[in-house]
């Protein structure tokens, strides 16, 4: 009975030593704080007893980045970690153990307190307005969001002043500095047309934002009249205008590409007088893809071009184009024609043929009659034409359908002459 007890007594203290021999002092009171010049990295220390250390980043409410590092028992118990391996805008903490890669970990981990690595509020709803030969650029900064771990240990002390850095990225350059960090809402930048990409940098200690973007727009116009064209009625001027967009990719050199955009306004043009100057004649915009289709009134033989006009909109600012001139010939306009009290009348009847063009000019237009015999139109009359009128009166003493029509000469309009017109055949009908 007592050898039972005393081996027995011999295996629990035995069982005591080994728990003593393996088990160490798991880590304690781990801190950080920063290190290095403007805050480059984060400094971690701890306590234990020299034991070789394994440090981890835990994510609070989020993924934690796969940052690994060992030190040796014979390693300070303090470690810099590169601010960059911690993701921005999320909360994290660090982890120590102890442990090696050979021999696994041993002991419980301890924490640091929980930080944030909130990025630099980012500046958004940028507007751009041409001002002479430069540009006046605004914007509105955003609320800081709510801090969740307010007084952590890596928040920066007094006040937070944050400064953007206005860039300009031009073609075939990467975009650079155009002056210092401001905490205005406003730039002017002198001296600079489209095309070019503006935009704000502004970094803090966790990480950097580009934001206040302004893409500035080039402009190109195509457009397409009627060659010829009725006097006083509308035609339709169509076209398209393409923008041209400065685009920068990270790390490369700026490039132009192509767009386009609704909503551009357009103005159309003519000159009234071969020396006269441009003036507007309608207003319209452009629709999905760049497209436009303008109504415009004819008013004669004239050219006509297409306007794109600066036009500015939150992010948008695109510079002023012109089509090339395209000329349309105006063409004399029936308003009326044929036989007044009807086309069906009695032989010896007085029969009177009308026309009523527009432009309302004088001339002297030609009532011509249908040949059967030669087959060819025949002039019967020279008849005058006041203010936009010809009227002929005479008799046909022979019954059966007889076919006239007006031969109306050129119109002079604004410098220009408009082409005549031929009306359509006016069939007249003389019964017994």
């Amino acid at each position: 009975m007592r050898r039972s007890f005393a081996v027995a007594l011999v295996l629990a203290t035995g069982a005591s030593v080994l728990t003593a021999c393996t088990g160490e002092p798991s880590p304690s009171d781990v801190a950080v704080a920063w290190s290095g010049a403007g805050k480059s990295s984060v400094r971690v220390t701890w306590k234990d007893g020299n034991a070789p250390n394994r440090i981890t980043i835990e994510g609070v409410l989020s993924e934690g980045p796969s940052y690994v590092h060992y030190l040796p028992a014979e390693q300070d118990n303090s470690w810099d970690i590169p601010t960059s391996a911690f993701p921005p805008d999320g909360n994290y903490r660090v982890v120590v153990m102890n442990g090696t890669t050979k021999d696994g970990l041993t002991g419980k981990p301890a924490k640091s307190p929980v930080f944030d690595t909130d990025g630099p509020v980012r500046p958004s709803s940028a507007f751009a307005v041409a001002q002479g030969r430069g540009v006046l650029i605004r914007w509105t900064v955003p609320p800081a969001p709510q801090d969740f771990t307010p007084h952590d240990p890596l928040d920066v002390e007094g006040t937070k002043v944050q400064k953007y850095v206005p860039m300009i990225g031009k073609p075939g350059t990467q975009p650079a500095p155009i002056g210092p960090g401001t905490t205005s809402a406003r730039q002017v930048i002198n001296s600079i047309q489209p095309p070019f990409l503006f935009q704000l940098r502004t970094e803090n200690e966790w990480s950097s934002n580009v934001g206040g973007q302004v893409v500035g727009l080039t402009s190109s116009a195509t457009v397409f009249v009627p060659p010829k064209a009725q006097y006083s009625l509308p035609m339709r001027v169509r076209g398209r205008v393409v923008l041209q967009e400065t685009y920068c990719a990270a790390e490369a050199a700026c490039a132009l590409q192509q767009t386009t955009s609704a909503g551009i306004p357009l103005t159309v043009l003519t000159q009234v007088t071969p020396k006269a100057r441009w003036s507007p004649v309608a207003h319209g915009k452009t629709t999905a893809g760049g497209h436009f289709d303008i109504p415009v009134v004819t008013a004669g033989s004239r050219p006509y071009k297409v306007v794109a006009s600066r036009y500015a909109k939150p992010g948008v600012l695109t510079g002023e184009s012109s089509s090339p001139a395209v000329f349309t010939r105006g063409v004399v306009r029936l308003l009326a024609g044929g036989y007044l009290g009807g086309n069906n009348k009695k032989r010896g009847e007085m029969v009177t043929v009308f026309a009523r063009v527009a432009p309302a000019y004088t001339s002297a237009a030609t009532l011509q009659l249908w040949n059967r015999q030669s087959r060819k139109w025949v002039s019967v009359k020279l008849v005058a034409l006041r203010r936009g009128q010809a009227v002929f009166g005479f008799k046909v003493n022979a019954v059966g359908t007889y076919s006239y029509r007006w031969v109306l000469p050129q119109a002079a309009s604004g410098g220009r002459n408009m082409d005549g017109l031929t009306t359509p055949a006016l069939d007249l009908r003389i019964r017994p």
